[in-house]
């Protein structure tokens, strides 16, 4: 079997901007995008240092995720402007007016985007000490990313040893800590699509997939069907628009479909999608197609770490990661998240970590 994915790391030269006791630095969303965002659609900003009431407490954050889901938060009714924004961070505890969040303590939350938060026990959890696991995997393979992929193939899609499975922007985070758990699942034929050919030879060079095509190459349903010619019987759908369309035409009867994401499409969420044209044949062939928010099964994380921690430990899995260092390049690394920039699961690290 090809060797596992190796971490990847985009470091850049700039480190860092030193904080004061005083202040933080944050980011806020500051207009609403029409197609695709840009650095003008945020802002840096400095704030006072938060005030810790009884229950807090004060995390220097060390790791960021940046994720294509955030396109849609920055839509009328998700994030608001001129606020600080979401998403899944790691972090250090150093100050504290709660023993729940003990000073020292790793910990993940959602008050990203800004280099310390106030948190609460409510709003934070104290990472588990895996042993020769690097923290930023709590953010990857063992975080939302992972966990995604996880449920996507083991709850909604079922898959089976021996099962034919395809896997859409399989170079990205969900795609490349699939496509590992299925080759430990016992799938069959892996199948991946992704965005260049330096990501199609990573997906069968080095995460062990059978097959990948770059969609730009031509359409997707024909890619497919020749990348697998006898049909698949599962497929984890991160995009949406003609590649839903080409796992519909190339699924088998009684086929499953585990609906991610649909990063083909965050872009454009106030016109109608132009694909799939065919989802009649979902009934035609008795299909199952099912979408999942992975907040809704967080109690499978158990399941998870069960599952994946001595993997980790052994090599078979290794954590596909770009990292970008400098919480002055967070807004840099989430646009890059939305073309396609990363191979893995997009990191910003914002200071050292233990």
């Amino acid at each position: 079997m090809p060797r596992p994915a190796t971490q990847t790391t985009e470091t850049t030269q700039a480190t860092p901007t030193a904080q004061t006791a005083q202040a933080v630095r944050a980011v806020h969303q500051v207009s609403r995008p029409v197609g695709p965002p840009t650095a003008d659609d945020f802002a840096f900003v400095e704030e006072p240092a938060p005030a810790l009431a009884e229950g807090e407490a004060l995390v220097e954050n060390i790791y960021q995720s940046v994720d294509p889901y955030m396109r849609e938060e920055m839509e009328e009714g998700g994030w608001e402007l001129n606020a600080p924004l979401e998403g899944r961070t790691l972090g250090r505890v150093v100050k504290s007016r709660t023993p729940a969040l003990p000073v020292g303590a790793l910990v993940h939350h959602r008050k990203a985007w800004r280099t310390h938060s106030a948190v609460t026990p409510a709003g934070a959890t104290v990472l588990p000490d895996f042993p020769g696991v690097p923290l930023s995997a709590h953010l990857s393979v063992l975080g939302g990313t992972g966990l995604s992929a996880w449920v996507g193939l083991t709850r909604v899609a079922r898959l089976q040893p021996g099962e034919d499975l395809f896997i859409s922007a399989a170079a990205g985070g969900v795609g490349t800590a699939a496509g590992q758990f299925a080759r430990l699942l016992g799938a069959g034929r892996i199948i991946g699509s992704a965005g260049s050919a330096a990501k199609v030879e990573h997906l069968t060079g080095h995460l062990g997939f059978d097959a990948a095509f770059d969609y730009h190459d031509g359409p997707v349903a024909e890619q497919l069907r020749a990348a697998a010619p006898s049909g698949i019987d599962v497929y984890l759908d991160n995009v949406g628009g003609d590649h839903l369309e080409g796992a519909i035409s190339v699924l088998r009867d009684h086929g499953r479909i585990a609906w991610c994401g649909a990063v083909a499409q965050y872009n454009n969420l106030r016109q109608p999608p132009a694909a799939p044209r065919n989802l009649y044949d979902v009934v035609g062939k008795s299909l199952r197609l099912e979408g999942f928010l992975v907040r809704n099964h967080l109690d499978a994380r158990p399941e998870l770490y069960d599952f994946l921690v001595p993997h980790l430990r052994s090599g078979a899995v290794v954590p596909d990661e770009t990292v970008v260092r400098g919480f002055e390049h967070v807004v840099d690394a989430f646009l890059g998240v939305l073309r396609g920039a990363n191979t893995g699961k997009m990191i910003v690290q914002l200071t050292d970590a233990p």
